[in-house]
């Protein structure tokens, strides 16, 4: 064996004590007490999962508040200051500010990531050279996927469509929309499930984001989903519209969802920031409970999505405060939907990206993260540190834990 990693507590068997054996960068058996030579990493009873999954982060647009303002804090806003600081992007300067990005998120164990990445006439592809060039360097910690979309919109904006199609056959694994930015929403939808269909790649939509849930283009992105045999193969992202609806409506809305395989991400961070723009006081949180998507058969995840930028002007790109910020954010507070914010960080978002080689299984690929807690719910509610994090059975992270010096102790200054 390569690695065995002794003495781990899985997150679906958290009371139980087990080996992870590693040999050419694959886990060859989980169990009890593996006998074995090797490289020993003792977990000492933490927490072993597999890495992070990031499903919906825009590595292109990232770190870039110096560049842009940020007055009215809201969408219409970030959007024109966006637009305005990507004309001067260059391959290099995307891949510099993306670079710092990924590093964070590599510190924070995530093994595994869906960056959606802006095309439009005003960019070009300058911003997609840069991300590629990332993809290529940073396989050692992580696997990345190019999800390209139109942020400011498709049928309204001449050489977009081609733009995307470009970045498809130059390596984008999805394919992704912004309608509400179009003069002709379901014109965009229609075009982005004919691309995916031509290139044999997933969809990843921003959708319904606002707080009138009058009309939702989700129901029609359901209805392509079937028409087109997409099932488990299209995400929405945001539709913070479903934060607006009632119980019995949104119960209708999920039976919907997850009868044609659509799934969602929510992006607690950005969408608490930006949403309640509209109110003085009492304002809305404006972030979609995905936890009770998930008790009617939704597959839900949840992540970042924007990094120091005007959508959103702060983030570690960790995804453990992602889950933590989710669920003081909807008052989830039980053990059961703790746990599930856990999953939806790790195994709930490897299945929306339907990566067939992820989990703690034999034969499956050592990607996983030691954490510094005892459970999925503890990791959750006490923010616990990853202090180690694997690619292929390599290490690529290690951090000690804090250690606290008493007054008398012998331990030095």
């Amino acid at each position: 064996m390569d690695l065995i990693v002794k003495n781990a507590r899985l997150p679906d068997a958290p009371d139980r004590i087990v080996d992870i054996a590693v040999a050419a960068g694959r886990i060859e058996a989980v169990a009890p007490d593996i006998a074995a030579a090797g490289e020993v990493v003792d977990a000492a009873g933490c927490l072993v999962a597999p890495g992070f999954v990031e499903t919906h982060i825009h590595l292109d647009k990232s770190c870039i508040l110096d560049r842009c303002a940020s007055r009215r804090g809201d969408l219409e806003e970030a959007i024109a200051e966006v637009a305005r600081a990507k004309k001067d992007f260059t391959p290099q300067d995307v891949y510099a500010r993306g670079r710092r990005t990924i590093e964070k998120a590599i510190a924070q164990g995530t093994t595994h990531m869906r960056t959606h990445l802006e095309v439009d006439p005003g960019i070009g592809l300058r911003g997609f050279e840069g991300v590629m060039q990332l993809v290529e360097d940073y396989r050692w910690a992580m696997d990345i996927e190019v999800c390209v979309f139109p942020q400011e919109g498709l049928t309204n904006n001449p050489g977009t469509d081609e733009l995307m199609v470009e970045a498809l056959r130059r390596g984008a694994r999805a394919v992704g929309a912004a309608p509400y930015t179009d003069t002709d929403p379901h014109g965009q939808i229609d075009r982005v499930f004919e691309m995916a269909r031509d290139f044999d790649v997933d969809i990843d939509m921003h959708l319904d984001f606002g707080a009138d849930p009058t009309a939702l283009d989700l129901d029609y992105v359901c209805a392509l989903t079937e028409r087109f045999g997409w099932g488990g193969r299209v995400a929405i992202g945001h539709v913070t519209k479903l934060a607006y609806v009632e119980p019995e409506r949104l119960v209708e809305i999920a039976t919907r969802m997850r009868d044609a395989g659509v799934a969602l991400t929510v992006l607690p961070s950005t969408d608490l920031f930006l949403m309640g723009r509209d109110r003085t006081f009492a304002k809305t949180r404006g972030v979609t409970p995905a936890h009770l998507l998930l008790q009617h058969g939704v597959n839900c995840s949840l992540s970042t999505n924007n990094v120091l930028n005007p959508f959103t002007p702060f983030g570690d790109c960790s995804q453990l405060r992602m889950a933590n910020l989710n669920a003081n954010i909807c008052h989830v507070g039980s053990a059961h939907d703790m746990t599930e914010c856990f999953h939806m960080v790790t195994s709930r978002p490897a299945r929306l990206m339907n990566l067939p080689d992820y989990g703690l299984e034999a034969g499956k690929a050592a990607d996983f993260v030691i954490i510094d807690s005892p459970s999925p719910r503890d990791a959750v509610a006490e923010l616990s540190p990853v202090l180690a994090a694997f690619k292929g059975g390599r290490r690529t992270l290690t951090r000690e834990r804090a250690k606290l010096h008493f007054p008398g102790c012998g331990c030095g200054q």
